[in-house]
This record gives structure tokens, sequence and C-alpha cells, in this order.
């Protein structure tokens, strides 16, 4: 065995039993206590309804800078009536999974094509109903 393979397994050792004993130090002394959730918490806002949907589906889209909010509606389409193409799409569906903290699977993503499906497609998921 060469000096440098030497060396370098000598350093390997090191850094594991290093490692351990850090491990040990720390479990010796270590309680567990109560899991501080970092986050949102969403136990303080009102029960969604469709209206409260369709506001923040409107809002989200007015605020997209390539969306016209003279042209948008709910029944508008993002491509024949508000000139988005697919990648816009991605985007808004990204930003309404931000606004409504769930993930909307590429699948179903694909077939939301105006914001009145958004707004019945998050009424599903959340079970709201009127």
């Amino acid at each position: 065995m060469n000096l440098l393979k030497a060396m370098q397994l000598m350093r390997a050792r090191m850094e594991v039993s290093a490692a351990a004993a850090y491990f040990l130090s720390v479990a010796s002394y270590w309680v567990p206590g109560p899991v501080l959730r970092w986050g949102r918490s969403y136990s303080d806002l009102p029960p969604l309804t469709l209206e409260g949907i369709r506001d923040r589906v409107l809002y989200v889209l007015k605020l997209y800078d390539k969306i016209d909010p003279e042209k948008l509606s709910v029944n508008s389409h993002f491509m024949k009536d508000l000139g988005l193409d697919s990648l816009d799409q991605v985007e808004i569906i990204m930003a309404m999974e931000d606004e409504f903290g769930f993930e909307i699977p590429d699948t179903d993503a694909e077939k939301l094509m105006c914001p009145q499906e958004i707004v019945d497609y998050i009424a599903d998921k959340k079970d709201v109903y009127e």
C-alpha cells in the first residue's frame, strides 16, 4: 500500500469516528420535544365557498401580467380568448397551486382551459359544493 492510499484511509477513519463521536454526544443529552411546523396555518381561514374560490382564481389571473383584466371573465378560454400559450397555462396552474396550497397533477392541469374549470376543479378537490 502506498503512502497516499494509507493517508486517505486514515483520513476516512478519522472522519467516521469524528462523526460518530458527535452523534453520541448529541444523542446523550437530546430530549424529544414538540415538533415545530414552519409554514402556513390554514385553520384561521373561513370555510371555502364557490364564490370565494371564484374570486381568488380571478384575482390571481388579474395579477398575471399577460392577461388583460378587461378581457377576463369566468368563461374566458386561456388560448382562444386571452391569447396565452401552453407555457402561460403552466404558470397559471403553478400560481393556483401556490394560492390554494395543493398540487394539481399534470394530467388534470392539461384539461383546465378557463377560470371556471379551475374553480370547479378546486371545489371538487376541496369538497366545496353549494
